[in-house]
């Protein structure tokens, strides 16, 4: 699965008053290069899933 199309400017905290997001792989108001936003949502290899699917399906602990 590969990472989000959205990117943020790397420069944004010196150059912009707020994060400005794109989906290009500059920045659009000052050029500097576009970096990913957020990492990926879901890893095939996640050691703790079955724990998590687990829990989740079991419901909330109401002891």
């Amino acid at each position: 699965m590969t990472k989000s199309d959205i990117r943020v400017c790397s420069a944004w905290e010196s150059a912009h008053e707020r994060p400005v997001y794109t989906l290009s792989s500059t920045c659009p108001d000052c050029g500097a290069d576009a970096i990913n936003s957020a990492p990926a949502p879901f890893d095939p290899a996640d050691p703790y899933g079955a724990y998590r699917r687990r829990a989740r399906d079991e419901g909330p602990d109401t002891s």
